[in-house]
């Protein structure tokens, strides 16, 4: 049965869907399992735009306020800096309907992010980024 081989060979299965979908053949089509595939990839990239946000804003957070570590650790952080970017920038290159989503988790993910790193130092109160500040490619605190 189809269903069954959507758990025992996931590329196998892969490729019968696409074949039915390119011949529109919907009594093969495995409804159910292509459904939780589809709200699955949609999740995977929210989850992805959330990780490399969260990324990118600790690592400005270091870059801009942590002194004590600025010089041995700036580089490093600069070149995480610019990974998270391009992760971002490929994110919503490729799903430019998701700007809106990064622009709703924005702040949460800042006091996340603010929350990790006064594990390692303190802290200004006014610490702030913007979203322009974090997706500009010049900016570095």
């Amino acid at each position: 049965m189809i269903q069954d081989l959507h758990d025992r060979d996931f590329n196998l299965w892969l490729e019968q869907q696409a074949i039915a979908l390119k011949n529109k053949d919907t009594e093969t089509l495995d409804w159910a399992n292509l459904l939780e595939e589809i709200e699955d990839m949609g999740r995977s990239d929210k989850r992805a735009l959330r990780s490399n946000l969260g990324r990118l804003l600790e690592h400005l957070l270091k870059l801009r306020y942590w002194e004590t570590e600025k010089e041995r650790c700036a580089n490093g952080w600069k070149i995480e800096i610019r990974a998270f970017r391009k992760k971002i920038r490929e994110l919503l290159e490729e799903s430019p309907s998701l700007k809106n989503y990064l622009a709703s988790i924005f702040e949460k993910e800042l006091v996340d992010a603010k929350e990790t790193v006064s594990g390692y130092f303190l802290l200004p109160e006014d610490a702030i980024i913007t979203l322009e500040q974090a997706l500009n490619r010049e900016y570095f605190g």
